[in-house]
């Protein structure tokens, strides 16, 4: 004998449904119409008499059974005996116990309903900066080469992605990349801890964070020799806690300048246009990032600098200043670009040159090379992280480069006056 609410569910359950015809046909049996049309079946589906709705379209109705028979039969399970689902299946007090969202899909949802404003977080704010310039640099940079940038939309799994701009063997760059990226991950306790070092808002005690980082890179070789090669990075990076909420904060970037040949009005030029920059926000900006600038890109085991140099900063959090002054400087660095190089580029790049120039030139870019694969940061954390996309980390390497067993420069060439400078950083304002 089954218990009274398995009856009443399965009575419930086996109430056959009636379509529209068997209706129809139970009312015609009930109350005879005036007029009577009959039929003749070829032993297809009868047709549907005029007047008569059509039989209802149900979506997937195999799937819609199954899921139905499970349900049902769970009910009826529970109904009758009282028990509970295993304890895997049972949500928590108040509903189903689910994860918070991640702060890539609070950014997206927030994206959605109100767009970047003022007062939307800096990770949002700062990714519709780089995104607004990276367009601005872009457009500007085929209008003195002539040819166009081949543009690269990419998208990561766990939120974000970028935009790689590339431009090869153009008119007046050999090759060209202007780069965006907006990452969300995971940091590992062993990567927070690292990190302390610089940053100690960041929780020494959890097991992983959620992080946001956003940058502009930007290289240019051209192809002129003459013709000096550029680099620019402007980035931020945050993590965040459990509800979202910011937990560390900081700021990055600098510029800095790569001549074969040296024209000092060039790089005074350069330097004095960056310094102007800097100090709008801080006057002792210049000298600091200036010297940190030296120091970092140098090649150790050649005993001198990649280039002129710049500027350089990593870092800048809440100790610093805080972050919409810091953000500031930021936008001014990065807009005092195209006025540092613009000038440079526009008068050198058709000036002539021999292949003996052009092999120097070469020569150069080899040395530019090996800092960037042995000694830059940046290139050794994009290669090390799992599923990172090489194409664009590898953008900042020169589409050409030459080495020669135990080249010298001649003396008292404008080769060896290179050199000279570049063993020994000058203060060029």
């Amino acid at each position: 004998m089954r218990p009274p609410t398995i009856d009443a569910a399965l009575r419930a359950c086996t109430r056959a449904y009636r379509s529209p015809v068997c209706r129809n046909a139970v009312q015609r049996s009930q109350f005879p119409a005036k007029v009577q049309r009959r039929w003749i079946s070829d032993g297809s589906r009868p047709p549907i008499p005029p007047g008569v709705p059509g039989p209802s379209k149900v979506v997937a109705p195999k799937t819609r059974l199954a899921v139905g028979v499970v349900f049902i039969g769970a009910l009826i399970y529970s109904m009758a005996t009282g028990d509970k689902p295993p304890a895997s299946q049972t949500p928590a007090s108040g509903g189903v116990q689910l994860e918070g969202p991640t702060i890539a899909e609070r950014d997206n949802l927030s994206k959605r309903e109100s767009g970047v404003t003022p007062s939307s977080p800096m990770r949002l704010r700062m990714e519709a900066f780089i995104k607004e310039n990276q367009q601005e640099i872009v457009r500007t940079l085929e209008a003195i080469d002539g040819k166009r940038f081949q543009q690269d939309k990419w998208d990561r799994p766990n939120g974000g992605g970028g935009i790689t701009c590339v431009l090869q063997d153009g008119n007046v760059f050999e090759k060209a990349g202007v780069n965006i990226s907006v990452v969300y991950g995971s940091l590992p306790r062993a990567a927070i801890s690292q990190m302390r070092a610089n940053h100690k808002a960041l929780d020494p005690d959890v097991e992983s964070l959620e992080f946001f980082a956003a940058g502009l890179s930007l290289v240019l070789h051209p192809i002129n020799p003459m013709a000096p090669t550029v680099h620019l990075n402007y980035r931020y990076f945050e993590t965040a806690n459990t509800d979202g909420s910011t937990n560390a904060w900081w700021f990055g970037g600098g510029t800095d300048l790569t001549p074969s040949y040296l024209f000092d009005e060039d790089v005074i030029h350069f330097h004095r246009t960056v310094k102007e920059a800097c100090d709008a926000h801080d006057k002792d900006y210049y000298s600091r990032f200036k010297k940190w600038c030296d120091d970092y890109f140098s090649v150790k085991h050649r005993g001198e600098s990649r280039g002129v140099g710049g500027i350089f900063f990593d870092d800048l959090d809440e100790s610093e200043k805080d972050q919409e002054s810091l953000f500031a400087f930021v936008q001014s660095a990065l807009g005092a670009f195209l006025p540092s190089y613009l000038p440079i580029i526009q008068k050198r790049k058709d000036m002539p040159y021999t292949d003996r120039e052009k092999q120097w030139q070469q020569l150069r870019r080899g040395r530019y090379v090996e800092f960037n694969l042995v000694h830059d940061r940046g290139t050794a954390f994009g290669l090390n992280t799992p599923g990172a996309r090489i194409e664009s980390i590898l953008m900042s390497l020169p589409l050409t480069a030459r080495w020669q067993y135990q080249h010298e420069p001649e003396k008292g060439s404008r080769e060896e006056r290179l050199l000279n400078v570049l063993k020994k950083p000058v203060d060029w304002v």
